[in-house]
């Protein structure tokens, strides 16, 4: 098993909305070859207030500098999470990216909608899930189709007022940035992911792939990973 490097910073990956941590299993891997040290937060996807309290949390136990990772409604929470000076950069995966005093729906709303959000529906009393057949035709539909069904079975429902809450000081705007764009998306808005590459001058990826680029495209999502991490320890 290879060491972890100590002079590495530590990559701390957060998952998106209707999801949990395990959709970083293909990326974690690979980042441990290399010897750099992980953390995956699990998310409450309750508030946004909930998932940064719980990316502060993982950030507060490393010792040394962080690479700051988010996935989707990710991009968000390591929006607001990132001010610790521990996140030396962020890495935004297909991810939102709000500016100050905007939301994750803002941005949705920018665009034209997606296929995908067609699938989300209500479940139980102020939360939404995303359904089976969205999940196979526009979430992961460059994975198998069992795969797709599986991430339906295990997805966490996301509180209705999520995607409202707003974002105070954006960490971008004082951190280096790495974004990967998915360009066949059909979840997030391709547009928007480019417009927020652009708006972060961040060190940019197209991958032609799925909003499950992370499961899908784990070779070159760890390599851009991989890329902060070099930044960030040189630094």
């Amino acid at each position: 098993m290879t060491k972890v490097d100590p002079t590495a910073a530590t990559v701390v990956l957060v998952h998106g909305a209707w999801a949990d941590a395990s959709s970083w299993r293909r990326v974690i891997p690979l980042l441990h070859r290399d010897g750099i040290a992980v953390v995956a937060v699990q998310n409450p996807t309750t508030s946004l207030a909930a998932d940064v309290a719980a990316t502060r949390q993982a950030i507060d136990a490393v010792d040394g500098p962080v690479v700051l990772v988010g996935h989707s409604w990710g991009g968000t929470v390591i929006t607001e999470a990132g001010h610790d000076p521990k996140v030396k950069a962020l890495v935004y995966v297909a991810a939102f990216a709000p500016d100050a005093g905007q939301s994750t729906g803002d941005q949705v709303g920018a665009h034209p909608a997606p296929p995908g959000l067609g699938g989300v529906a209500p479940f139980g009393d102020g939360y939404l899930k995303m359904g089976v057949d969205s999940w196979i035709n526009n979430v992961a539909q460059d994975l198998p189709e069992e795969d797709a069904r599986v991430l339906a079975v295990t997805q966490t429902p996301l509180a209705l007022t999520t995607f409202t809450d707003k974002v105070s000081t954006p960490a971008w705007t004082s951190r280096p940035n790495w974004y990967a764009i998915s360009t066949r998306d059909r979840a997030v808005s391709v547009e928007l992911q480019r417009e927020l590459a652009a708006r972060l001058k961040a060190h940019t990826v197209e991958l032609d792939a799925s909003h499950m680029s992370l499961l899908s495209r784990p070779e070159e999502v760890a390599a851009l990973i991989r890329d902060a991490v070099g930044a960030a320890s040189a630094g």
